[in-house]
């Protein structure tokens, strides 16, 4: 096993393909800081409507630092810390999407029984890759 690191994410290899071996995603607090700055203005004009957006933006920062993401080779599992909170099967999975490629914030994905929209507080580009190889659209 080896560990390569490019300054954008972490990608641990072994001597079996990627589609089989567990991946985590390296987190990214891009949305949370981008929420956090460009609501500081506002704060001055509007402090309610400012106050929330801030709130909202230190809360997906929580969510960045304790969540984790996990590409096994037949499921998506979501951690908290050390526990496992959910784990989605790919065989379930009927379709997903990146919306707004030039500046990723928001991953959707529908399953047999259920629809998920989670914000991109993860490596955009490792999750891209992990989606294609296990979970190709049709």
């Amino acid at each position: 096993m080896s560990t390569n690191r490019t300054g954008f994410e972490t990608v641990t290899t072994t001597s079996t393909p990627l589609s089989t071996s567990t991946v985590e995603l390296k987190p990214s607090y891009n949305i949370p800081v981008v929420l956090v700055i460009t609501v500081i203005p506002l704060l001055l004009v509007q402090p309610w409507v400012g106050g929330a957006i801030a709130l909202f933006g230190l809360f997906l920062m929580f969510q960045t630092v304790t969540l984790r993401l996990q590409f096994t080779a037949t499921d998506l599992d979501v951690y908290r810390g050390e526990k496992l909170i959910r784990r989605f099967s790919y065989q379930e999975w009927q379709n997903w999407r990146i919306f707004w490629d030039r500046v990723p914030i928001l991953f959707y994905f529908k399953e047999v029984k259920s629809i998920h929209f989670l914000p991109i507080l993860f490596d955009p580009k490792t999750l891209k890759i992990c989606l294609e190889q296990r979970c190709p659209r049709i």
